[in-house]
């Protein structure tokens, strides 16, 4: 091994993925190892780290791996591809940044007694984000409806909703670190837990009456380790999917068991 070019448990370790991951890549033609050793241990050049630098972004943006190669191959020159990426990271670091703010402004006011101001609590929060998301999966009625009910919302009570949701994942990602199983009495409470805040949620299959819970609920744990923006809120020390993996088979039992 040189001093540009890295073993494939060196990567992952740096990556913070897994030996497994990069196999799949390899299997899958998406990054192909630039040799493998006689011992049959895969390693990357510095055109292989870039490569997966720029599968790892795409990723963080919701593609599938089948898009990715798609994007990948399109925009064969990197530097004006990664300049591209920087761009949204730029963005996206500022909208981070102005969520920190308001965060700390909203601890600063609750610690000294001051009067919340709405209108400075919510800089960076864009719950319009995945407008056309939700509208294509679910209907133009299922995204106004969770609209109107965000916007009916104070200040105080979308405060306490956004704790809720950051409890329950707190609570998934120290369960899923315990190695309980996801069947156990506690992981199931657990999924009874966020089964009832989905069905708190309006406009959602799972607070339509009639809709079809179970298929909702099963549909979303396969999403949460599909899709790296919201598998990201499940993410153990380890990293990876495993967590949100946890979450989707927890959900999965207390679905065929109870919905």
């Amino acid at each position: 091994m040189t001093e540009t070019e890295w073993s494939i448990q060196q990567i992952g370790k740096i990556a913070g993925t897994t030996s497994r991951t990069l196999r799949h890549y390899g299997d899958i033609g998406l990054l192909v190892p630039s040799r493998v050793g006689h011992n049959g241990y895969r390693y990357y050049d510095q055109t292989a780290l870039v490569r997966l630098q720029r599968i790892l972004l795409l990723r963080d943006l919701g593609l599938g791996l089948p898009q990715i190669a798609e994007v990948i191959e399109r925009e064969a020159s990197e530097i004006p591809a990664l300049e591209t990426h920087l761009a949204w990271l730029r963005q996206e670091q500022d909208r981070l940044m102005r969520q920190v703010a308001s965060v700390e402004n909203t601890i600063t006011a609750l610690r000294g007694g001051e009067r919340l101001m709405a209108e400075n609590m919510f800089d960076g929060f864009d719950h319009t984000q995945y407008k056309d998301e939700v509208e294509e999966r679910w209907g133009e009625k299922a995204y106004a409806d969770s609209d109107r009910w965000w916007r009916s919302m104070s200040a105080e009570e979308k405060a306490a909703w956004q704790q809720q949701v950051s409890d329950l994942g707190r609570d998934w990602i120290a369960a899923a670190e315990s190695g309980i199983a996801p069947g156990s009495d506690e992981a199931q409470a657990l999924a009874k837990r966020h089964v009832d805040w989905l069905t708190g949620i309006p406009g959602t299959p799972a607070a339509v009456p009639g809709g079809d819970v179970k298929a909702y609920v099963i549909g979303l744990g396969e999403m949460y380790v599909a899709d790296p923006r919201f598998g990201r809120n499940y993410a153990t020390g380890a990293g990876g999917t495993e967590g949100a993996e946890f979450v989707r088979d927890a959900l999965g039992v207390y679905a065929e068991g109870n919905l």
